[in-house]
């Protein structure tokens, strides 16, 4: 299970502190007494139809360790540079059925990663052995299937309606104490750059986060799926009123890709550039003081064939506001493959749109001199290494030339940079350009074995 900010979800708060206080997306806080005098606002009804969507989810498996021999012992008694130890594992959280016809249930994927065994408790007391259809480790997204009959499932809201004061609500497991409800608002829209994932749009809530919510419901009053819980900010694993959740919009994304291929086929719009400041603004003469700044459009991409060029600012995607461009990077991520996708942009002051179709991250191809000199003569692709982990691959490389001569070789893939993780060509790119170091260490895996090599 992930340690620091992936940690389990709860939202807790005051619903409202005065009576008839109106709520969320057009929604009215009900009310529930007898007599008039007497009554007060209550979610009962709501979460009377909603509750039984949310489920328990238990996994067993066995989690693979490797830990370096130290040399001395390698010298008297031989034997391979690394150990491999395998220890068994347990552990709780939280799902959420989406279709009750097909047995859909949205959970995160580290809840379950490594899992060799997942059971589904429902709120009736059922319990089911569940199948992992695919998951997405950069977005935390993983879709199993149960076979049951007479399921209830959420109903899937436009999270890009949700506004910052929004009520919202949280049901899950903290603690393995099944069916726990908690209310709050939503603090913020469009959260990124944590380092909590590869991918970040999250949605903020004051939440009472504790262990077990992860993969659990946020809801709006109507009691639609509006987030799944995912991660939390706390120096000790525990609630400190800021929460974050997996949008709607982008987990039906992600969702719908793994029910139909098996995997997410990540979009690609083939751009590098960063987040739009007050500085940024002024320099290029525009009165956006946020958004997408692209640096570079990278030739023969979805970009260029959509008429994107450098210096372009990017201020909508699908006529949605933009935060920042992990915000916009996450975003095109989840589309998938083959979407079509509307770029509002400004241009040497003007405002326009440009319309264009995404690549197949998996299908890039990088001549590694584009991302920096050190590499020139090695081809990437996006690929995995022989565990099955996501990373760059060297698919080609040139004798006599520099990539060649700090070490790399073909089929490495390349898992990290200064410690840091990446999957993708996009990552990588991004790393290398935020680094700002002299000295740069690759963390490559060769075969089984892992090794750094340094450019200077």
């Amino acid at each position: 299970m992930k340690k620091s900010l992936r940690q389990m979800l709860v939202v807790s708060s005051v619903v409202a502190s005065t009576l008839g206080m109106s709520a969320t997306a057009g929604a009215a806080l009900p009310f529930f007494g007898d007599d008039k005098k007497q009554e007060v606002p209550s979610l009962a009804p709501m979460l009377e139809e909603a509750m039984p969507a949310v489920v328990s989810i238990s996994v067993e498996g066995t989690q693979t360790a490797t830990r370096q021999v130290p040399e001395m012992f390698r010298y008297f008694f031989g034997g391979p540079q690394e150990q491999v130890q395998e220890r068994p594992f347990k552990g709780l959280g939280s799902g959420v059925i989406i279709d009750s016809e097909k047995g859909y249930v949205v959970t995160n994927n580290h809840v379950v990663e490594n899992a060799d065994e997942i059971t589904v408790k429902l709120s009736d007391g059922r319990e089911f052995k569940a199948k992992k259809l695919g998951a997405d480790e950069q977005s935390d997204i993983a879709l199993l299937k149960i076979e049951a009959e007479k399921l209830t499932a959420l109903p899937v809201s436009d999270s890009d309606e949700m506004r910052v004061g929004d009520y919202v609500v949280a049901i899950g497991n903290p603690f393995g104490l099944s069916q726990t409800v908690t209310s709050g608002i939503i603090s913020a829209m469009g959260r990124s750059g944590l380092n909590i994932g590869g991918y970040e749009d999250y949605i903020q809530t004051d939440a009472a986060i504790n262990r077990g919510n992860s993969g659990g419901a946020l809801v709006n009053l109507r009691g639609e799926l509006v987030g799944i819980n995912t991660a939390i900010f706390g120096p000790n694993g525990g609630n400190v009123g800021i929460g974050f959740a997996i949008p709607s919009n982008m987990m039906k994304n992600l969702v719908d890709q793994i029910a139909e291929f098996g995997e997410v086929r990540r979009g690609l719009l083939g751009i590098t550039g960063n987040d739009v400041d007050a500085g940024l603004a002024k320099a290029m003469g525009v009165s956006a003081n946020r958004g997408a700044f692209v640096r570079e459009v990278t030739p023969e991409s979805a970009a260029e064939k959509g008429g994107l060029k450098a210096g372009d600012i990017i201020t909508e995607v699908n006529g949605r506001g933009l935060h920042s461009f992990r915000e916009m990077a996450a975003k095109i991520a989840s589309m998938g493959a083959g979407a079509e996708v509307d770029l509002t942009i400004i241009r040497d002051g003007e405002e326009k749109t440009v319309n264009v179709v995404l690549d197949d991250a998996a299908d890039s191809k990088v001549t590694a001199a584009t991302i920096h000199p050190a590499l020139e003569g090695a081809t990437l692709v996006n690929g995995k290494d022989e565990a099955g982990n996501d990373g760059v691959k060297v698919s080609e490389i040139e004798r006599n030339t520099p990539a060649a001569r700090i070490g790399l070789q073909p089929e490495d893939v390349i898992i990290g940079v200064n410690r840091q993780r990446v999957t993708t060509v996009a990552e990588f790119r991004e790393k290398l350009d935020d680094s700002g170091e002299n000295v740069i260490a690759l963390n490559v895996r060769r075969g089984t074995a892992t090794i750094y090599l340094v450019i200077r």
